[in-house]
């Protein structure tokens, strides 16, 4: 329901509302679509960030076709007028965060709407190493052997062990640390 009068309901902004995963160095689109009933002389689109427990920063903005962007992020940053989706490239675990569009439309009289987004960036796994100990790999009858596995780099890492292609399970035989 909709408990708002007059032209407050001409503008319809519509963002991605669940947390949008982009991958480290790879370019991230994120979508947005906006209509309005009201008759339009301008439109403003607006694009901030914010990370938690800081200011938000003015990304870039527009109205009409003219881009204004910060000069500290124009190479980064891109937007198309009328279009309000916003291109980053490439992207950084530092963007990872929440972007606030806002788009005004002028008229008869102006009319505002604001979303947010949530970013989180992703970074790919590396190819993982083992390493056993003893370093031999053989052990007699009532000895053990640890193998370890680690990644360098990579977010959100799940380790899975696995023998003849089948995931193996604590036991008396195998323990996980």
């Amino acid at each position: 329901f909709c408990f708002c009068t007059g032209i407050c309901s001409a503008l319809k902004l519509t963002v991605p509302t669940h947390t949008i995963h982009g991958i480290e160095g790879q370019p991230l689109h994120l979508t947005v679509d906006y209509n309005f009933t009201a008759t339009a002389s301008e439109i403003q689109i607006i694009w901030l960030f914010e990370r938690p427990r800081s200011n938000p920063k003015y990304l870039l903005g527009s109205v009409n076709q003219t881009v204004v962007p910060d000069l500290e992020y124009q190479h980064k940053f891109t937007l198309v007028p009328p279009n309000a989706s916003l291109m980053i490239n490439p992207l950084h675990s530092s963007d990872e965060g929440n972007y606030i569009v806002k788009v005004n439309i002028r008229g008869n009289g102006t009319i505002a709407a604001s979303q947010k987004i949530q970013v989180a960036v992703d970074v790919p796994v590396t190819k993982p190493t083992v390493h056993t100990e003893p370093s031999s790999g053989v052990v007699e009858n009532v000895g053990n052997i640890t193998l370890k596995c680690t990644v360098e780099k990579g977010t959100r890492v799940v380790y899975q062990w696995m023998k003849n292609g089948k995931p193996l399970h604590a036991g008396p035989n195998y323990t996980f640390s």
